[in-house]
């Protein structure tokens, strides 16, 4: 089965799952910088590292959703990081089920720690949804301004993602639009699509066959890590 196949597929899938399975009450087992006290403690901690920071700002993938702290890609980056001896601390801000519009809200919290390169993985929910690509943008926009006006030399990275085939073909280019519009207009660097070699794949991916697993993160971890370090 080619690849453009194995992500029609996933992404069916995808759609008639995430109901069922983003708006669960379940707490997933990698946990960063997800809840209030777990993003005090890291602002304490990091105020003392004269490290620079890497914020990773997304979803239930981010989030690493039903996996062992150590298997996200996060984690796996700030591994590739502490390899090479570099110094920069990875945060992880991802939240299950999270929209652009929640992103919006939750941003102004989350930038109480500084940040000097910010990654933004959002919008993926908002196509989920059949949400309007209009508003996902503008949410989307809303972020990255909040970012560039609090701190002004962080370089922000965009994590893209692609709609479901199924809303259609209009919906689709509307949204597919979205992150190399924002890429164009705020000068960002941008991974077209995070799950790229990933989507559709039965043994990159949990048994709800919609989350990666610790094998697929590692290539999420490979996509960013190709974009993310001409900026370390």
């Amino acid at each position: 089965m080619k690849h453009h196949d194995h992500y029609k597929l996933f992404l069916l899938f995808f759609f008639l799952m995430v109901s069922a399975c983003e708006n669960k009450q379940t707490t997933p087992k990698h946990v960063a910088a997800t809840n209030q006290q777990s993003l005090e403690e890291s602002i304490k901690q990091e105020k003392k590292s004269t490290k620079k920071k890497i914020l990773f700002f997304g979803d239930s993938i981010t989030a690493g959703y039903q996996l062992e702290e150590e298997d996200a890609f996060s984690y796996l980056i700030q591994h590739q990081i502490d390899a090479l001896d570099l110094d920069y601390i990875v945060i992880n801000a991802g939240v299950s089920g999270e929209t652009s519009s929640g992103g919006l809200n939750r941003i102004d919290w989350v930038l109480r720690q500084p940040v000097d390169i910010f990654c933004l993985e959002l919008g993926a929910n908002d196509a989920l949804r059949g949400l309007d690509p209009n508003e996902t943008q503008k949410n989307l926009e809303g972020i990255i301004e909040k970012v560039k006006s609090r701190y002004p030399e962080a370089q922000i990275v965009l994590l893209g993602m692609l709609a479901p085939p199924n809303l259609g073909k209009n919906y689709s280019e509307k949204f597919n639009k979205i992150y190399p519009s924002l890429a164009t207009k705020y000068h960002c660097p941008i991974v077209p699509f995070l799950l790229d070699g990933v989507a559709g794949i039965a043994e990159l991916n949990l048994q709800d066959g919609i989350h990666p697993n610790k094998k697929g993160h590692e290539v999420l971890k490979n996509n960013i890590w190709k974009v993310l370090k001409t900026y370390l």
